[in-house]
């Protein structure tokens, strides 16, 4: 269970992003951010819901480009240290392939000395993620209802890569890279 981490100094080393199609684990991720220099943990964990607009979802699956999503939470744990300082380590971890009702999808975990930082750097980080990480959300419904393709409305790039590809589904990771002149694919975070 080794996160994947780019090689770099101590700072980048206290940051921990994972794009994974295991089922993710709070307590692990947990234990990768608890430090004894700090008062405060903070989590999210982003689940499956079993409905949307009023449609039975069975699960959702989940597809990224990981690479770069890598890179992307990467960078937003390095832009939350910029706005807190003060934050010790940070953890974004993503699910990829299906994920059944009540499992998570996204869980984000910071740990600083105080719990101001920590609970600002959170909800930072799963914005900052739902707007720029490149990974997307297929919705599967019970019965006869076909699957549904999501967006997000935070998703900063979604509607000129989407509208290149010129499909209901978001687009593709080479195609939202080459309509977006290599620019974020559309994302689909839960």
């Amino acid at each position: 269970f080794q996160p994947w981490q780019p090689p770099g100094d101590q700072l980048i080393k206290m940051n921990f992003v994972e794009v994974t199609p295991e089922p993710l684990s709070l307590d692990r991720i947990h234990q990768l951010v608890v430090d004894p220099t700090c008062g405060a943990v903070c989590h999210f964990v982003g689940t499956t819901r079993d409905s949307f607009e009023g449609r039975e979802v069975v699960r959702l699956e989940y597809e990224a480009y990981e690479e770069m999503a890598r890179k992307e939470m990467l960078a937003i744990c390095l832009q939350a240290r910029q706005r807190w300082s003060c934050l010790r380590h940070l953890a974004i971890y993503h699910r990829t392939g299906l994920v059944p009702v009540g499992e998570a999808s996204i869980i984000i975990a910071v740990s600083s000395p105080h719990r101001s930082e920590a609970i600002k750097a959170v909800e930072f980080a799963i914005n900052a993620a739902k707007a720029t990480v490149p990974v997307w959300k297929k919705e599967i419904y019970a019965g006869d209802q076909p699957p549904q393709w999501k967006v997000n409305a935070e998703c900063q790039w979604a509607g000129t890569a989407a509208a290149s590809a010129g499909a209901d589904k978001p687009a593709s990771p080479g195609e939202a890279a080459s309509s977006a002149g290599g620019a974020r694919p559309a994302n689909g975070h839960a």
